[in-house]
């Protein structure tokens, strides 16, 4: 796939929907990291219930100690893999109040050092609570960027790396968000849809499903 094509399909991406987000329900960079933490291996609309209730308590780390593990995983009971989501993110409360004045770092390797936080999670904090350029690939953006041929790539870390190289400068900051929607709503694993895809005539898909 040449440069021409790829700033074609983001063009229309972008025309669909000019101004993407996350569809984690947040109020603040601390509530975006919780929720983030909490959403792997789980859906946005799974954490989300769960954290309505939570949110409205917690803005803080140091509300978020207060509450205490227990509490915490009361509200997070429905979420996979909630008693250790929950032991994570009493050691990372920990650490923004001890380390970062109970703030979350703006950096890289100070976020990576979070228990419970990864390469994708701090992808997804930096570029969505503090924007920068980044692109988190999830289940969903690995399946998009192979099947279209964006950014063909065997393993996460090798797409994310095509991307920030392929990607046109000028879309790199929401690149991340109409790649995971596309995934999510159009170009889904089982039966992608591309009789109503925007991008179906650039993409290099070779099973197309157009009729």
């Amino acid at each position: 796939m040449n440069r021409d094509k790829r700033t074609e399909i983001f063009t229309r991406l972008r025309e669909a929907n000019p101004e993407p987000r996350t569809e984690l329900h947040y109020s603040n960079p601390f509530q975006l990291l919780i929720a983030v933490i909490l959403s792997a291996q789980s859906t946005d609309v799974g954490v989300n219930k769960a954290t309505g209730a939570l949110f409205r308590k917690v803005k803080t780390p140091g509300a978020m100690l207060k509450l205490g593990e227990d509490g915490l995983k009361e509200h997070i009971k429905t979420i996979g893999l909630f008693n250790t989501k929950a032991k994570n993110i009493m050691k990372t409360c920990a650490i923004l109040q001890e380390q970062h004045a109970g703030k979350v770092p703006e950096d890289r390797a100070a976020l990576e050092a979070l228990p419970g936080v990864g390469r994708k999670t701090a992808n997804v904090v930096l570029n969505t609570a503090f924007g920068q350029p980044t692109i988190a690939v999830d289940t969903h953006i690995f399946r998009v960027s192979n099947r279209t041929g964006i950014a063909p790539g065997k393993n996460v870390n090798e797409v994310e790396q095509r991307l920030l190289r392929l990607v046109p400068d000028e879309f790199k900051q929401d690149a991340h968000h109409w790649l995971i929607l596309h995934g999510r709503y159009t170009c889904i694993a089982r039966k992608p849809r591309c009789q109503s895809c925007c991008i179906s005539d650039l993409c290099e898909y070779r099973s197309k499903l157009l009729d």
